[in-house]
Formats: structure tokens, C-alpha cells, sequence
């Protein structure tokens, strides 16, 4: 997707739509999705930082913390692009990622917090790719654009919820409509190919 259509919120989640289509799979990235942030958030709770960085370290809870480190400015950089793209689902959406990042900049100080966030990490991946191959039968958005998928998955998760529960009725039916275009070229342009690799086959 062309860098100029990075704050374009139609195009970002049709793009994003078109690779998640079936309920099964979306049903999967909202279970897993957030455990992917979470656990990303914790590598980077528990990567050193430079001298450079402010000192600041307050614990809420023995579940919750808050430490100026890697995992804030991660979790500041995604919230405030979902703010810029949408601000009123953005704004809804920085509860979650506030409670993702204290909970995992606490769980980072435990002695095995790496491993388990490991387990957690590759357990969520490989759900992706169940849901993908089993459910909608295309390979993750990941393979055509890496960045983007990385970075929009855990905002189209949340704007599904939000959607299913009636926001911005407008942009979900321009999502959906997009959505299906984008898929219906799809499965033409995989239904050329295979044509032409019988064709070939058979020339063999």
C-alpha cells in the first residue's frame, strides 16, 4: 500500500478487511491479536533502555506498572496513529492499550516474564495462521504488506467490536463493500493463475 494512503482510514481497513473476512478467523485475531500486543510489550518492558531516557518508575499494583522504557513510546507511537487515522474510535481504544502496558510492564519484572511471553507470542502467531489457512483460505495481510498488518491489526480488531455494537454505521458498510471488492479480485486474479499453471502443465 502506497505511503500516501497510510492516514486514509478507508483504504487502511479495507486493505486490512479484505484478508479478514470470515468470522471464524476475525473471531481468532480478537482473541489474539491483543495477546500478540501484550506480548510484545513485555520484550520490550524488559529491553534495556539508554541513560537518555527520563527516570520514571510508579507501580499501581503488583499488576500494574508504569516505567518510561521502550514498551511506552511502542504503545504511544500506535495509539496516537489510531487517534490521527480515527480519532473517536482512537480515543476509545487507549483504555485497552493503557491497560495492555501496565500489565505488562509489571508482568516484565518477573523472572520468567520473557519465556511466558515467548509461549504467548508463538501461540497467538500460529492462531493467525490456523485462521488464515483453515478459515479464510489467504495468506495474512503480512504477506503483501508487512508494516501495515503489523501495525493496523490491533485497531480493526477493535473497530470490529465497536462495529458489531453499531459504530459509524457509514464506514462499516464502506469497510464491508471495499472489503468484498478487494476479495472478489482476489479470487479472480487466483482463479487466472491457476488456469494459466494448468496450461502450462499441459504444454509439459
Amino acid at each position: 500500500m502506497p505511503a500516501k494512503d497510510a492516514l486514509d482510514v478507508e483504504k487502511q481497513l479495507i486493505f486490512y478487511g479484505a484478508y479478514h473476512s470470515n468470522p471464524y478467523n476475525v473471531a481468532i485475531h480478537i482473541l489474539c491479536v491483543p495477546l500478540l500486543v501484550w506480548s510484545a510489550l513485555v520484550f520490550l518492558a524488559a529491553t534495556s533502555v539508554p541513560q537518555a531516557f527520563p527516570i520514571l518508575t510508579y507501580s499501581f499494583n503488583p499488576c500494574f506498572a508504569l516505567e518510561f522504557n521502550w514498551a511506552l513510546l511502542f504503545a504511544s507511537t500506535y495509539n496516537i496513529y489510531y487517534i490521527v487515522l480515527e480519532p473517536v474510535a482512537g480515543l476509545l481504544y487507549v483504555p485497552q492499550m493503557t491497560a495492555l502496558l501496565l500489565s505488562a510492564t509489571a508482568f516484565a519484572r518477573r523472572s520468567d516474564a520473557i519465556k511466558v511471553a515467548a509461549y504467548t507470542h508463538l501461540f497467538s502467531c500460529a492462531m493467525q495462521f490456523v485462521g488464515h489457512g483453515i478459515a479464510e483460505k489467504r495468506a495474512p495481510a503480512l504477506s503483501d504488506n508487512v508494516l501495515g498488518a503489523a501495525v493496523l491489526a490491533p485497531f480493526f480488531v477493535h473497530l470490529e467490536i465497536l462495529f458489531s455494537l453499531g459504530y459509524n454505521k457509514p464506514l462499516h458498510r464502506t469497510v464491508v463493500k471495499g472489503s468484498k471488492v478487494e476479495i472478489a479480485r482476489f479470487r479472480r486474479e487466483k482463479t487466472q493463475e491457476q488456469r494459466v499453471t494448468k496450461e502450462a502443465l499441459r504444454k509439459k
